[in-house]
Formats: C-alpha cells, sequence, structure tokens
C-alpha cells in the first residue's frame, strides 16, 4: 500500500532537513484531556538524538488539572516524588507533515518510565492493552469519530477578555446540511479540511450542524489508534488554524443552552484477513449481525453506565445529556435510532454501531479504550442481547447515562468491570481526575449563582 499523503518516513524527513524545506519537529503526547503536550525540537537534534534515545518529559504531564496545575492524589506524580521524568518514545508510523505551521513535522509519542516499564495510565497506553486484548482474538477495532464544534467571530484572546459570553457565533441560525451557511465561513473550513488531508488524514467532508456557529468535519474511519490519533491531531489543528485566522473554535461538550457539540463514536471489528466480524447469520431484529456482535452489543449495555467516566469525563460533559436533544439520556439499542445510546447502522462490511455518549470533549484513547472493554465483557460472559428498542427511547423506562460527573465517578470507582479490564492503577488514576475537577467547581462562583442570587435573594 502506498504512503498516505502528508506522511513521512524518516528518510524522506532526512532528507528534507539537508534541503531545509523542514527545520522543526514537534514530539507530542497525548495527556488525560486528550490534547497534544510535549516540545518543538530543531530537527537536526530529533535526527541525531530524540529519534533513538527519545526526550524526557516531566511525569506531571499526566497529573495536572486542565489549568495545569499541580494537583494531590495521584500515586506516580507529586511533590514528595520529586516531579521527576519519564520518556516520551517516537512512534514513527505517526510522522508526518503539520501544514499549517511553515517548515514543520510531528510525531506522537508512547510513555515509558525512566527504567523502560510502560506508564499505565497514559490514555495511548490504555488503548495500547485494550486494543490487545482485541488482537489475542484475532481481532482489529475500526474507528471512526465524527467531532463537532462551534466558531465564534471572536479571537480566543478576545473571547478570553468577554468571559467566553456574549461571543458572535459564525451563523446566526440552524445551518444543519446548509449549503449556504457553512459557505459563510468555505475559507476557515476548507483551510481545516485540506490541512488536515495534507498531515495524512482521510477527509470525508464538513456540514452544518444545528447550533449556532455548529459545524462537523468527518474522517474515514481507520484502526482504533491511528483514528485516536487522528483525532488529536486534528483538534489541535483545528483550534491552530482558526487562531491563525483570526476566529475562535470550541469543542467542549456544552457552550450554551441549545445543541451541544456531541463526539459519536462508530465502531466495528475486522479479522486478520479483513473479513467482517459483526457480520453473520442472525434473523429478526438482529437480522445479519454474528454471535460476536451480540455479545459485544450486550456488553455496551451492561458496562456504559460503569464506564462513563472515559465517555465523558468533564462536568460540562453531562449538560449534553437532555431529553429531545439528540444527545441519549438512555441505555438501550435500536436500528438506526438516534434516540438510543447505542445505534446500530450498515450492512455487512458496513456493519456497526455507534456510541453516541461522548461529547467534543472526550478523551478519544479512553472512550475506544471503554467501548472494547465492555465489548469483551459481554463477549467473555456471553451476555445476551436484549431487543432493540423501537421508538423514543427518550420516554423509556430505560436505565439512563449518568446524570453528572459525580455519579460517574461513583459507578467508575465501585466497577469490578473496570478494574479487571484497565487495572487498579488506571481506575484510581482517573478517579482522582474527576474528584480533582469536583473539588475545583464545588469551590467556584458561578455567573448563573450571580444572576440568581446578586439582587433576587
Amino acid at each position: 500500500m502506498s504512503p498516505r499523503l502528508g506522511m513521512l518516513t524518516v528518510e524522506q524527513l532526512r532528507t528534507e532537513v539537508d534541503a531545509g524545506t523542514l527545520d522543526t519537529v514537534l514530539v507530542a503526547i497525548a495527556d488525560m484531556q486528550g490534547r497534544l503536550q510535549g516540545k518543538r525540537l530543531h530537527a537536526r537534534f530529533f535526527l541525531d538524538s530524540v529519534l533513538t534515545e527519545g526526550t524526557e518529559g516531566c511525569n506531571y504531564l499526566l497529573a495536572v488539572d486542565v489549568d495545569m496545575n499541580t494537583v494531590e492524589g495521584y500515586a506516580m506524580s507529586s511533590w514528595d516524588s520529586g516531579y521527576g521524568d519519564f520518556v516520551m518514545r517516537p512512534d514513527l508510523s505517526t510522522l508526518r507533515r503539520v501544514p499549517w505551521h511553515e517548515g514543520t513535522a510531528m510525531v506522537l509519542c508512547d510513555l515509558e518510565t525512566v527504567s523502560g516499564g510502560t506508564v499505565a495510565p497514559s490514555p495511548r497506553q490504555i488503548l495500547r492493552d485494550q486494543s490487545a486484548r482485541l488482537s489475542g482474538r484475532g481481532w482489529c477495532p475500526m474507528v471512526g469519530t465524527e467531532l463537532e464544534f462551534l466558531v465564534f467571530r471572536d479571537t480566543y484572546e478576545a473571547a478570553q477578555a468577554k468571559h467566553y459570553a456574549d461571543l458572535v457565533p459564525a451563523n446566526l441560525y440552524n445551518i444543519d446540511y446548509s449549503l449556504l451557511g457553512t459557505a459563510r465561513i468555505e475559507p476557515l473550513l476548507r483551510r481545516i479540511r485540506t490541512s488536515m488531508a495534507d498531515a495524512g488524514m482521510h477527509v470525508e467532508s464538513v456540514k452544518g450542524e444545528c447550533n449556532l456557529g455548529q459545524q462537523e468535519i468527518g474522517f474515514l474511519y481507520d484502526e482504533a489508534l491511528v483514528t485516536c490519533d487522528n483525532h488529536s491531531i486534528y483538534k489541535l489543528g483545528a483550534k491552530e488554524i482558526a487562531a491563525q485566522d483570526g476566529v475562535s473554535i470550541t469543542f467542549m461538550a456544552k457552550y450554551d443552552a441549545r445543541e451541544g457539540n456531541s463526539c459519536h463514536v462508530h465502531f466495528s471489528l475486522t479479522a486478520e484477513d479483513g473479513s467482517p466480524v459483526f457480520a453473520g447469520d442472525g434473523e429478526g431484529d438482529r437480522a445479519g449481525f454474528s454471535p460476536v456482535l451480540e455479545h459485544f452489543l450486550a456488553g455496551q449495555l451492561a458496562g456504559l453506565r460503569e464506564l462513563t467516566l472515559m465517555l465523558a469525563p468533564n462536568i460540562n460533559s453531562y449538560k449534553r445529556f437532555v431529553r429531545g436533544s439528540f444527545a441519549p439520556t438512555a441505555v438501550r439499542w435500536g436500528h438506526d435510532n438516534r434516540t438510543c445510546a447505542l445505534r446500530v447502522i450498515g450492512h455487512g462490511r458496513s456493519l456497526r454501531f455507534e456510541n453516541r455518549v461522548p461529547g467534543g470533549d472526550v478523551n478519544p484513547y479512553l472512550a475506544v479504550a471503554a467501548i472494547i472493554a465492555a465489548g469483551l465483557h459481554g463477549v467473555e460472559h456471553e451476555l445476551p442481547l436484549e431487543p432493540a428498542f423501537a421508538g423514543n427511547a427518550y420516554t423509556s423506562d430505560s436505565d439512563t447515562v449518568p446524570a453528572t460527573l459525580r455519579e460517574a465517578l461513583t459507578l467508575w470507582e465501585g466497577s469490578e468491570l473496570a478494574r479487571s479490564a484497565f487495572g487498579q492503577e488506571v481506575v484510581d488514576h482517573y478517579a482522582n481526575m474527576a474528584r480533582v475537577e469536583l473539588l475545583a467547581f464545588d469551590a467556584a462562583t458561578t455567573d448563573w449563582e450571580r444572576a440568581r442570587g446578586f439582587e433576587r435573594l
């Protein structure tokens, strides 16, 4: 297979460095929030040293809050342990151009301890471990993510100065599927599309969405780790391109009272010969299903509430889960039914399910790892699949997605499924992340409280 446009081999990088067309290499890791953190290296230094030896980064990168504040409660990193380093080891299969920066390439890294061990709570390692469980059965996870965002005509600096209120959306009406509406910001959308394609991604389409200024850019599905890497690079790149163009975008799950930003995750399995694992001879409401798909879906339903912390990691994530909002509340599955948390679509090779729980703020590595863990739970225990739900699941008496981060944390900490799939170290690490966010939020005075209480109370 020919290499994708935008991807680089080490030899190509060396040639371009010698020619002076590339001079910078970004080395990056995915942090707990799914953001890319790292260093800008001179390309010659990368080739001479980091390529073979790796580079170091403070281990607090997996032990801080979203504002990069050092916080308590993490076993891997603290003042008592001296905030040491871990090693960032380049994964050369991710080496690519960064078209929105001049003379720049990027490579994603796996994390190791200084003694050479893996870093279990690293999001990329968590996904690698779950994918390895599938590989042991001869299966490969195939994933697509659909990531929505809002575009504002304010710069990021102006938005911050306005405390992120009274911003000017790029569109002033619902532009779902509207060609006219998306044309208003086509220069921005086109630059994002073409830049991502030139960085090695297969862009499918862009379409408007329901909220004011809301957009979605879709990419072709791929192996799970590739998709999650591309997701994180795209998210960083889209923000950087927006900033260069004097506008701002947000992927937060629920910016206002209108529709939130979703990140639907499409999931299927292939066998070693490339054949679809989910396709089979099922009948009735499982027509075309294999037994693997039935058990895998049953596992999603059984494990969804306990693993929601991995799908909806922030306080704001839970503001999306409103009846009649196209964000799910009911833990049910259905055929092409957008009112259910799990939507089954396609047939034959394209047969897959869509997890509709994650929002635009999701860490894709954690979300996909949770989907795999739940599915394998169903397969290993041969869980039976309940009938497909037909109709409006919002009005059903089903179990519901956790309503708050606090509820999700309680379910996560009490989950035997989470402990058996991820290990106690990972469970404790991400439980602490949730507690840190809850403590910060509980200590904050919000605009809502001021509006309710300043004069009236």
